[in-house]
């Protein structure tokens, strides 16, 4: 029996990456998932086969509602919400225009900021549930040229700590995952901004005390911990997983 056997899970950001790992995870672990996406073929090809896939766009609060009642209505009730969904805008504060601030706090804090909300709605009455949140370890340092990203990230960890205060009593618990660079398509698109991207690929990887960037894989098995019973006593926390990156002093 898995981890999390029987257990409604909602998934935002399936389509590929940490989504469709997260997605793979919590399925392999006997969970009922239900992922969105805006990517419809993305999303379906991820969810084939190991759960259903509900289009949503995460920056728009009544379609993150439908998708929780189409959860609940397909399966009966919401054990987990896992809030993944984001954008990413290389640009240096100065330079970030006005729509481009939008498009990042749209989906990177709204959304989070929609899932929690509406969580909280299903998961109160039936007596609690889990909420992971990704953010990232830009929730915690910055990177001059990903401005709108670090603003929205550290957003996520302060609704992360105020949903856990908030509804603990409620027997809800609220985490937040804060990994470094993953080898997904959103981090390569950060690569593809340089001239030489596998030079850039190699710079980073050798940052990292462990020599190199995540596995998607690697992040998700983080985020099923918190989901499972596991982390029973493990509400409002950052876990960072970075390969070792933030402790280092160079």
């Amino acid at each position: 029996m898995g981890r999390l056997e029987g257990r409604v899970c909602v998934v935002t950001g399936v389509a590929s990456g940490l989504g469709r790992a997260i997605a793979g995870e919590l399925a392999s672990e006997g969970a009922l998932v239900v992922g969105c996406d805006i990517d419809d073929a993305g999303g379906e090809q991820t969810m084939a086969g190991i759960g259903t896939y509900r289009h949503a766009d995460v920056s728009r609060e009544a379609e993150v509602e439908a998708l929780l009642a189409a959860a609940i209505a397909l399966h009966g009730r919401l054990d987990v919400m896992v809030n993944n969904a984001a954008v990413q805008i290389e640009e240096e504060l100065a330079e970030t225009s006005e729509e481009q601030l939008d498009r990042v706090l749209g989906t990177n804090l709204k959304g989070v900021f929609f899932g929690c909300k509406h969580a909280v709605r299903a998961m109160r009455p039936a007596g609690g549930g889990v909420i992971v949140n990704v953010a990232s370890i830009l929730a915690l340092v910055g990177d001059g040229i990903l401005a709108a990203y670090c603003a929205a990230k550290g957003g996520v960890l302060g609704i992360t700590r105020a949903t856990a205060v908030q509804y603990g009593p409620a027997g809800i618990r609220c985490n937040a995952i804060c990994p470094g660079d993953i080898d997904t398509p959103l981090v390569q698109a950060y690569f593809d901004t340089a001239p030489d991207p596998a030079a850039l690929r190699a710079e980073i990887g050798a940052e990292y005390p462990l020599g190199r960037i995540a596995q998607p894989r690697e992040i998700a098995r983080a985020v099923v911990f918190l989901a499972s019973d596991d982390a029973s006593f493990m509400s409002g926390q950052p876990l960072v997983v970075d390969g070792g990156l933030l402790a280092t002093c160079y």
